[in-house]
């Protein structure tokens, strides 16, 4: 007789803790590589094959690296983060209900649509920096400049997109929404908001980007705080390595937001991921 063995099902299998790793060993080790791999060359440009006198050594990771825990130490670092952020939130938010309105109203309407349109053509293709000397004129010196550029920058994919999305709904649910004597109210609630949401969250999610890089040349108008602030500071004092350190930071600040964009703005693709 042929005794078949029946593994119970709550006990792992000999290869489950392989397999395990096999399934999140493959998204780790390729970031891993290419980080480690970008700072040893940075090390090697900065350190190994740096003539002794270059002010690029002061670069290397290993000052960068403290410099970076001087600025923490010293709490400079975190209260100009905090004013920066503060200041791409305002933006963000001041962009996002200029943006979806207006796109709205292009959107759903043909004549403000061809109305709109060279305007709005126009308008984006202006660099936001290029309104710097009317905003300091206009607002002085102080964080209000800064949000103005920051909000100048991520209205237009903030707008774009909601156009886009209004575009993209299929015509057949606005008519059995008008069959239904629907408002034009209840049309833009039921309808059209659900309908745009995830070209809308795509938008912000290209105008935090953008604002993002936006604000740090926006911080070196005058004003006293925030990280484009911190880099013109330490340049004026030849600390090139906190030059370096604060790069660093906005970079990280900059993948840690867009990271957080994705989890909050397409919270049911990373569900299902």
């Amino acid at each position: 007789m042929t005794t078949i063995a029946v593994q119970r099902s709550d006990q792992p299998g000999p290869g489950a803790d392989a397999g395990g790793r096999s399934r999140w060993w493959p998204r780790v080790w390729p970031p891993v590589a290419s980080v480690g791999v970008a700072i040893t060359l940075w090390w090697a440009a900065t350190s190994a094959l740096c003539a002794p006198q270059s002010l690029l050594r002061q670069t290397a990771p290993q000052h960068v690296l403290a410099a970076l825990a001087d600025l923490v130490s010293r709490g400079v670092l975190l209260a100009d983060t905090a004013v920066s952020l503060y200041r791409l939130l305002i933006g963000l938010l001041i962009a996002a209900l200029v943006g979806i309105p207006a796109g709205l109203l292009i959107g759903l309407s043909r004549t403000a649509e061809r109305a709109a349109g060279p305007v709005v053509a126009f308008l984006r293709m202006i660099s936001p920096l290029s309104w710097t000397p009317i905003t300091v004129a206009v607002f002085g010196i102080g964080s209000q400049p800064v949000i103005f550029l920051i909000a100048a920058a991520a209205v237009w994919p903030v707008l774009l997109g909601t156009v886009a999305g209004v575009h993209a709904i299929d015509p057949g649910y606005l008519h059995v929404a008008r069959s239904l004597h629907a408002s034009r109210f209840e049309q833009l609630t039921a309808v059209v908001l659900p309908a745009v949401r995830v070209q809308v969250q795509n938008g912000l999610r290209l105008a935090l980007g953008i604002a993002w890089v936006v604000l740090v040349p926006a911080e070196m108008l005058g004003v006293r705080s925030g990280l484009g602030y911190q880099i013109l500071n330490a340049r004026d004092q030849l600390a090139y390595d906190q030059v370096v350190a604060v790069i660093a930071v906005i970079g990280v600040l900059g993948y840690l937001l867009d990271l957080a964009a994705r989890i909050l703005l397409a919270p049911r693709r990373h569900a299902q991921r």
